[in-house]
């Protein structure tokens, strides 16, 4: 019992878990040691999926080159974050991504024999636990939301990116894999801008456009004003 009692405090300190019992052992405990290899597995697991997605939809070896330099030497959370961002971005690259099967892949290589791996993907509330937890730490996507006739981007925390001081805003979606901030399509006062979602609308082109529109190369952006279309290099 008494080692029992160890266990069972050790448990509920480490994980801040539901009280672990004798009776809910199985249901409840999780093992700190598997989960964090489920979660390298995971990553690394993500990481090899984006890189096909790069392949296939973009064929550009400068922009995996780029994806592939920039997630090497990462701990497995700056890795998470930063393919979250990447989704977030191109979200495109999850809409034919089976989570099951990276889920399944990541269990696969935590197994050291075929019996255990057949008694993970067995153990349903263990499945979903993992399956869930996929998709909170990569499919953070950021939304628009209105307020009093403006517009406004909350991230997927409720955190506010961008105030809702904006007749129009357009978040754009671009394959960019060198980890920085994307400017946003904005309209104030009848006339279009750049701003960045960084918390503080850093203007980063001014409020003179007539019309800014999204290009599928660098420079990203074309800004049309009184007639004269240039290419905004940011």
């Amino acid at each position: 019992m008494v080692v029992w009692d160890y266990l069972c405090n050790f448990v509920e300190n480490i994980t801040a878990m539901t009280q672990i019992t004798q009776d809910n052992f199985d249901k409840e405990y999780q093992d700190i040691i598997e989960m964090e290899r489920i979660d390298k597995f995971v990553s690394d697991e993500m990481d090899r999926q984006m890189h096909r997605y790069i392949k296939a939809y973009h064929g550009s070896k400068d922009v995996m080159d780029k994806f592939i330099q920039r997630l090497k030497g990462m701990t497995v959370e700056q890795k998470e974050e930063a393919i979250a961002a990447y989704i977030d971005l191109n979200r495109k690259a999850v809409s034919g991504l089976d989570l099951q099967m990276v889920l399944v892949r990541a269990m696969a290589n935590y197994c050291d024999t075929f019996f255990y791996f057949r008694k993970m993907l067995s153990d349903r509330s263990k499945f979903d636990f993992y399956l869930k937890r996929i998709r909170e730490k990569y499919i953070r996507l950021h939304e628009v939301f209105e307020q009093d006739g403006k517009f406004g981007i909350r991230g997927c925390k409720g955190d506010i990116l961008v105030q809702p001081n904006y007749d129009f805003l357009r978040r754009v979606f671009t394959n960019v894999d060198d980890g920085r901030m994307i400017p946003i399509i904005a309209q104030k006062n009848g006339k279009m801008g750049l701003i960045l979602p960084d918390g503080k609308e850093t203007v980063v082109a001014d409020f003179v456009y007539d019309d800014i529109s999204l290009r599928d190369e660098f420079p990203y952006f074309e800004a049309t004003k009184d007639g004269v279309t240039t290419c905004l290099e940011l």
